[in-house]
């Protein structure tokens, strides 16, 4: 494929995924964010094997920087989950969260 399409597809699929993302309500968010993380690790795997393929200085700089943004995403996908299960998890009471641990 030529630079203008793979330009072509790279802006479309910002446009939909935009689209697609904005829609979500609050309470999807959590599980669609799991289901999203499972899907991160396979772009990255896709970067990494990408980049392995680069002929040329362009391609391996665009692959490198593909294959660090798949892991801020998907690392940052995996602490917004954790967070966001911490607040379904029962709170302790006010008295024993300020009472120092018995040894």
């Amino acid at each position: 494929m030529d630079g203008v399409a793979l330009l072509t597809i790279l802006v479309l699929s910002i446009f939909v995924g935009f689209e697609v993302v904005s829609k979500v309500s609050t309470i999807l968010h959590t599980p669609l964010m799991s289901g999203a993380n499972a899907i991160h690790g396979v772009i990255l795997v896709g970067a990494i094997i990408v980049s392995g393929e680069a002929d040329n200085t362009a391609e391996l700089v665009l692959g490198l920087v593909a294959t660090v943004l798949a892991t801020v995403n998907m690392v940052g996908g995996f602490v917004v989950t954790d967070r966001m299960l911490q607040m379904f998890k029962p709170r302790r009471p006010a008295a024993e969260a300020t009472k120092e641990p018995k040894p």
